[in-house]
């Protein structure tokens, strides 16, 4: 008999308990240097703790106003309550709240830091693009980061990545200097290693998204029992996305990680630096889920 609900990916939470194993070893360093470089203890504290807040509690908020989306009711958007209502029941997980960002790209993304607390958002982009059985992929898509939780742990991720640009940015703002403290690093000294803490973090964060994405399509493919109609909606998004501007790309790319395909991959340096895997690869093990769960592979 087909499962009927998302299962437990043990590489995923294994690759998350390591990505924050090892994001944490990093945060410990760039706090000690800090600390070194004479920064009050109380301050990073105060900072850390309120940036932290803002990221679990605000970010969801943040990432919808920059998309230009909006929570929907039921009464405003009735088919894709009614799609995300049946997917939740079939994979008992709570309803999350529904929203739709008001842009011609076709695209879609989870935010939220639990079960409980979280929005899937659709654009009309993809809702005019897709069919009902290609919808209900992408959203069973989304769905599965929010029952993996591997939104929550994108976000705490992109955490450590934030305070080490913010500093990078402060510095060539300022510009570096010598340190009036000869017992202590100085101010270049905890630039550079913001500077490897933020190409740390980026790669930590870019190897656990790749793998995320496989594990949605996956866990996206065994809920509906159709893993070609995903393929089917990512290679038409893919599609899509040639017809949209590429200043309108370009302003949604800070998003890009959160996005079931993120804009601007064209480019090979594009697809080297992309949080998703390539899209050939994706397509790819989608059909060999077609072909397992036919029972022609």
């Amino acid at each position: 008999m087909r499962p009927t609900s998302f299962g437990k990916d043990t590489g995923l939470q294994a690759r998350m308990l390591l990505t924050m194993f090892l994001l944490g070893a990093v945060y410990v360093v760039f706090m000690g240097v800090l600390f070194a470089a004479g920064a009050s203890g109380v301050i990073i504290a105060v900072v850390a703790g309120g940036l932290v807040f803002l990221q679990l509690f605000a970010s969801e908020a943040i990432g919808l106003r920059a998309m230009g989306a909006r929570e929907v009711s039921p009464q405003e958007a009735p088919e894709l309550h009614a799609m995300i209502e049946r997917l939740c029941l079939q994979a008992d997980l709570p309803k999350p709240k529904v929203a739709v960002a008001y842009t011609d790209m076709p695209n879609a993304f989870a935010m939220g830091r639990s079960k409980k607390h979280a929005t899937v958002c659709a654009t009309t982009g993809i809702m005019d693009l897709l069919t009902p059985a290609e919808l209900e992929g992408v959203m069973a898509h989304e769905l599965a980061h929010i029952a993996n939780r591997d939104v929550m742990i994108m976000t705490l991720a992109s955490f450590f990545a934030s305070v080490a640009s913010m500093i990078l940015q402060f510095g060539f703002m300022f510009g570096g200097g010598h340190s009036d403290d000869d017992d202590g690093p100085g101010f270049l000294a905890v630039i550079m290693v913001s500077l490897a803490v933020y190409v740390i973090s980026f790669f930590l964060m870019q190897a656990l998204s790749r793998y995320r994405e496989f594990a949605a399509d996956r866990g996206a493919a065994v809920l509906t029992g159709r893993p070609s109609a995903l393929a089917s909606a990512l290679m038409k998004i893919s599609g899509g996305m040639d017809r949209i501007p590429q200043k309108d790309l370009r302003a949604s790319s800070e998003m890009a990680a959160f996005y079931i395909f993120p804009p601007g991959t064209k480019s090979a340096i594009g697809s080297l630096f992309s949080t998703h895997p390539p899209m050939d690869k994706r397509i790819d093990a989608l059909m060999r889920l077609e072909g397992q769960l036919q029972g022609t592979r």
